[in-house]
């Protein structure tokens, strides 16, 4: 496997090498290069990014630890075959953390697949999605990671997210006037999430989503990224609301988590998930929303003894994210976070984290630089400092 991987990486570096010689190279941020066909029936742009992280963290009571890591390292390919209404997506991670969750339900194989997936424009405002890719959950989950405003998302993603699966999704759009806009999503998915080559252990995961823009589209899909780097000239407004509904799930987070596996076979319960979010932009002030809420029927995944296995993880949280781009374009950002994990079924206490961010945009999302520092605060616990430095660059 890693023959191949290396030989993929010096084929791709040899056309990269000829395609950067040509007069119509695209401009930076723009893809490494982009194909089209001689008679234009296809195209293909590939992208490579790529995120490298520092950490320090001081817990209440013990000592300073300290990381330095690529966090991310991806290649992505788009474009559209035979037609432009047949478009496709297909992203690699290559970083260590986008391999890790290999075992026995991937064929204890790197998970190299984050997206590969088809869009199919069969109808005008209707888009037909088949593949794998990211669940229509909460906005944070769904914008790129390329793209936060912030070095990373928060602890709402972490503890509720439904992130990517394989599945159908059906995607329309109605304009009710002329800036008020209704966009619907309904998903149904495997439900046990990306790269599962063991078929489906559980029930499907069904997803629906429907989101409001009463100023109308905000300026180049910025209901998607972090910050206003565009400085909307009017204000824009994104009001969605998500439910998620995982049937016999066998995951102690829905998609997500560890397989509740017992001495009797798997624990299968039924997982709802709430995500209600907002996102507001104008001239050059952001500010995002984000609350979830997760239930299950019966979260205590038993042995034959009735000693307690695995646990779903219920409860909710709140997620508010702020920022201002100055006109040099350093930003100042804010974010607070609560998360309240049923104690009585998790065991888990209370959490509060506060982050102030500084970012400097060099150009745009493509190329810049992130730092952050934040407080955790756990009720009966130790509270811990965690400081972060991130580089981002994006061909």
């Amino acid at each position: 496997m890693r023959l191949k991987i290396t030989l993929v990486a010096i084929s791709l570096f040899a056309l990269f090498s000829v395609c950067a010689q040509e007069s119509n190279a695209p401009k930076f941020g723009k893809g490494l290069f982009n194909l089209v066909g001689k008679d234009s029936s296809w195209t293909m742009k590939i992208g490579l990014r790529a995120q490298i992280l520092a950490t320090s963290t001081w817990p209440d009571g013990e000592s300073n630890e300290s990381n330095f890591l690529v966090r991310r390292s991806r290649l992505k390919f788009d474009g559209y075959a035979f037609t432009p209404k047949l478009k496709y997506k297909i992203e690699l991670g290559l970083s260590n953390r986008d391999l890790s969750g290999a075992s026995i339900y991937t064929s204890n194989a790197p998970r190299y697949i984050l997206d590969a997936v088809m869009k199919w424009n069969f109808a005008p405002n209707f888009e037909l999605w088949f593949g794998q890719t990211k669940l229509p959950g909460n906005r944070e989950r769904v914008i790129s990671s390329a793209n936060l405003q912030q070095v990373d998302r928060s602890l709402l993603n972490s503890r509720f997210t439904i992130d990517r699966d394989m599945g159908i999704q059906l995607r329309h759009q109605t304009a009710l006037s002329d800036t008020f806009i209704i966009k619907e999503i309904i998903s149904i998915a495997q439900g046990e999430g990306r790269n599962i080559t063991t078929g489906n252990l559980g029930g499907h995961q069904y997803t629906g989503r429907i989101e409001l823009f009463p100023f109308g589209n905000f300026s180049s899909k910025g209901d998607y990224k972090g910050s206003d780097l565009k400085r909307e000239k009017t204000p824009k407004l994104s009001v969605a609301a998500a439910y998620d509904f995982n049937n016999n799930a066998v995951k102690n987070r829905g998609n997500q988590g560890s397989y509740m596996v017992t001495d009797t076979g798997f624990h299968e319960t039924n997982i709802s998930t709430l995500f209600i979010d907002a996102m507001f932009k104008y001239q050059g002030f952001s500010f995002m929303a984000e609350y979830a809420d997760r239930d299950a029927k019966d979260p205590f995944a038993r042995n034959s003894d009735d000693s307690i296995a695995y646990v779903v993880q219920v409860g909710k949280g709140l997620n508010l994210q702020t920022g201002y781009l100055l006109k040099s374009n350093w930003e100042i950002s804010g974010r607070y976070t609560n998360i309240e994990l049923d104690k009585v079924i998790t065991g888990e206490n209370p959490e509060n984290q506060y982050t102030l961010g500084v970012s400097k945009y060099i150009a745009g999302h493509n190329l810049k630089v992130q730092t952050d520092i934040s407080h955790l605060e756990v009720d009966g616990s130790n509270n811990e400092l965690m400081w972060r430095l991130q580089f981002d660059i994006h061909f």
